[in-house]
């Protein structure tokens, strides 16, 4: 199955694109986080080495809404291949990475790792953003919800959601 594609717009200058990529991150860790952003032409690219663990990625101007995340250096190959098999159109992505890290051509953490998501309106401008949500996740490799003693399902605080498979994660919201 063949994903749609949507109508390219542009980033913004790289400088806007990493501020605001890094709002995802907890503040401490900001300034040393490697950011990855867009450019004129889409294409995804380092736009700040970083020295840190995180890895940020700017808002993707091809997708509706603002969506910035950091996450954990060792998480990058996992989700650089899901963003390559995303723009190759294959789907279901998750059954694709299983196999690649089943046969070991994908690299992935075996310890836990972290990933901070924000979603909401920027505001360049000011550097705000409007109507923020965060939702912070801790993956747990193959842990389950007998493991951890946490649910399997949302139920209004920390839930692990795909107990049992090799990115199964904590879910942690954030108002």
């Amino acid at each position: 199955m063949v994903a749609p594609t949507r109508a390219q717009q542009s980033p913004p200058d790289a400088e806007t694109q990493i501020t605001a990529a890094v709002k995802a991150a907890p503040k401490p860790m900001r300034a040393a986080a490697t950011v990855r952003g867009y450019e004129p032409d889409g294409t995804l690219t380092t736009l700040r080495e970083g020295s840190g663990l995180l890895i940020c990625l700017a808002d993707d101007p091809d997708e509706e809404g603002f969506h910035v995340a950091c996450y954990h250096e060792s998480l990058g190959p996992f989700m650089q291949r899901g963003r390559e098999l995303r723009r190759q159109g294959v789907t279901p992505v998750d059954s694709v990475r299983r196999a690649e890290i089943e046969d070991g051509t994908l690299a992935y953490p075996d310890h836990p790792a972290a990933l901070y998501n924000l979603s909401g309106t920027y505001e360049a401008a000011a550097d705000t953003v409007r109507d923020a949500s965060r939702l912070h996740v801790v993956y747990v490799p193959h842990e389950t919800a007998e493991s951890t003693g946490l649910p399997p399902r949302p139920q209004g605080g920390p839930w692990l959601m795909e107990p049992g498979q090799p990115w199964a994660h904590i879910m942690i919201p954030n108002p």
